[in-house]
């Protein structure tokens, strides 16, 4: 474990059209290992969209929803809807000891670190112990191990991306859980980290952090026709 694994960023950055959300995550992974300790980052949506897996088929995933835009995410996974979920989103540099984890292991802790915060709001979650496959290629249809599961169903999932610049982390709750707010499971979010000495410093990063990157990413990339159906 790297000298700064317990210095963790925080980043609250409100609501964004769905390219531009893809745009920041991307950025903040080519700028995390800078950073010298992960970050976190909360987000929303300003229109109803629908993210899908780096490696679908535009063709595939546009038959299974009539939302759009349709955006091609970072990571990978299936596709997602987006309108009022808790979307969050992890970057881990490559000097930290969460980076070297095996896929499933780094799932497996991402969702407990959420059931932990939605046990201290008194929210009963657990840990999906195998597959539920119900609709294939579609993230919150049916569930998968380590998925986060709220009386049996599926409230969480997440999809990955790992290269020579770090890890990042996509995750998205919907439906919430009865007897949490979304304000409530965020701040729970950060005091569970500090509680399991998993972030023991939280530095606080600007809205604009990264926003010429992310501009930059959002123009040439992510609002472009070619690249979301390039495949």
């Amino acid at each position: 474990m790297s000298a700064n694994s317990s210095i963790w960023h925080f980043l609250d950055s409100g609501d964004g059209e769905a390219a531009w959300n893809m745009a920041v995550d991307e950025a903040l992974l080519e700028a995390v290992a800078d950073l010298r300790g992960p970050v976190l980052r909360f987000y929303s949506w300003s229109t109803p969209a629908a993210t899908f897996g780096y490696f679908q088929k535009y063709a595939d995933v546009g038959q299974m929803t009539a939302l759009r835009p349709l955006i091609r995410r970072p990571t990978g996974g299936g596709l997602v809807p987006h309108k009022n979920d808790w979307t969050y989103s992890v970057a881990i540099p490559p000097a930290h000891e969460w980076y070297q984890l095996t896929a499933v292991a780094s799932y497996q802790r991402m969702h407990e670190w959420l059931r932990a915060a939605f046990a201290a709001l008194n929210v009963s979650t657990e840990l999906a112990p195998c597959c539920q496959p119900e609709g294939p290629g579609q993230c919150f249809l049916g569930a998968e191990k380590f998925d986060l599961l709220w009386h049996g169903r599926k409230i969480a999932g997440a999809a990955q991306r790992r290269n020579k610049l770090g890890l990042l982390i996509q995750g998205s709750v919907q439906p919430q859980p009865e007897g949490a707010s979304r304000a409530q499971w965020e701040n729970a979010m950060r005091e569970v980290a500090g509680a399991q000495h998993l972030a023991k410093n939280w530095k606080i990063l600007t809205p604009d952090f990264a926003q010429h990157r992310a501009e930059e990413l959002a123009g040439q990339k992510y609002r472009q026709t070619e690249y979301n159906q390039k495949r």
